[in-house]
């Protein structure tokens, strides 16, 4: 008898910007060491995965982060108190800080989770990057962090045209000028606050690796990913595996200097003279993770069995050639389900 886990997620929006949530919660499903129950956790109600089939057993609806630890944790401890939760497996960077400071209060009450410390989640923060690749000895970009408008005419003094505008969370931007940084600035500051990261743009071909640590510097886990097509937002809408085994090198190298915790995306630039240089560092599972699981690693089924303190054996292999592509779909649901998931702030799935 296999055991059986009630985990909760976050990240169900399934859009063309999209979470987590739905492929995890794929991997979830296709482990071969537990069964699950699926509690959704959606910030709006018309999260694409609380409607989806064979997705969610039941949602709930929970306030976004901003509203203050201790009124989040509240309604964390709310849903527990009925569902009896084993495991939570948050899938956002803005939620991250939040989760991560509440590790020992959710431990306390029976919840799990496998997250990276706050320190590691600090010191790979955008604003933070030049330090971290001088302490890992990893190439990173030139960045800045820019608090007002006044700074962007001296940028020209460190940075050559076109660069990069990030905010803290997500979105980046290409900029040619200093008007386009402003209208960047002002976008994303609006949206994510500050810091607005501007990053020397490297020319080269973007590839990812999606992996996992164990927080003893162990590499659990890692898939590397060459983006095939990318919309507008900067997504991934398809990809396929890459057989880099100096990626791998480098994420090993990462995880085992940092003895980084829990799931991560490393974003890098190989260059047409084979230098790679790391842009960005998501500190928790991205959302073409189901790539991963089509090529042989089911890394969400290793990091709850990581949070629970079950035996891991560490993936060596996946299946090179492997893609994914992205597509749309029509989901035609009674507006029954909407309405109690508006009115009550939970739903139960075929109830």
């Amino acid at each position: 008898m296999k055991p059986k886990y009630k985990i909760a997620i976050t990240g169900l929006n399934n859009t063309d910007n999209p979470g987590p949530g739905v492929p995890v919660i794929r991997g979830l499903r296709e482990a071969e060491s537990f069964d699950v129950v699926i509690i959704g956790l959606a910030y709006e109600n018309l999260e694409p995965g609380i409607y989806m089939q064979g997705i969610c057993d039941k949602i709930y609806q929970i306030p976004y982060p901003s509203i203050g630890t201790e009124a989040f944790i509240e309604r964390i401890k709310e849903i527990h108190q009925k569902e009896k939760l084993d495991f939570i497996i948050p899938n956002f960077d803005a939620e991250l800080f939040t989760f991560i400071t509440s590790q020992d209060l959710l431990n306390e009450l029976g919840i799990k989770t496998f997250l990276p410390t706050l320190q590691q989640f600090e010191e790979r923060q955008k604003v933070n990057l030049p330090e971290y690749g001088k302490k890992y000895d990893i190439k990173v970009p030139q960045s800045k962090a820019l608090t007002s408008l006044s700074e962007i005419n001296d940028l020209r003094k460190d940075f050559e045209y076109p660069l990069l505008v990030k905010g803290k969370f997500y979105d980046a931007y290409l900029a040619y000028n200093p008007e386009q940084v402003i209208g960047h600035f002002n976008k994303i500051s609006a949206k994510w606050g500050l810091p607005v990261i501007v990053q020397a743009f490297a020319k080269g071909t973007e590839v990812n690796v999606i992996a996992l640590g164990d927080g003893n510097g162990n590499t659990v886990g890692a898939v590397p990913m060459r983006k095939q097509y990318i919309t507008d937002k900067g997504k991934a809408w398809g990809g396929i595996t890459l057989g880099d085994e100096k990626l791998l090198e480098i994420t090993r190298h990462i995880i085992k200097e940092s003895k980084w915790r829990g799931g991560m995306e490393l974003e890098m630039i190989k260059t047409n003279t084979g230098e790679y240089f790391l842009i960005e560092i998501n500190p928790r599972i991205p959302a073409w993770v189901y790539l991963a699981n089509g090529a042989g690693q089911n890394l969400p089924e290793a990091m709850v069995n990581l949070g629970l303190g079950n035996k891991v054996v560490p993936y060596t292999n996946y299946e090179v050639g492997k893609m994914f592509v992205r597509y749309s779909h029509d989901l035609i649901v009674d507006i029954s389900l909407f309405e109690k998931l508006s009115m009550n702030g939970e739903l139960v799935i075929n109830d």
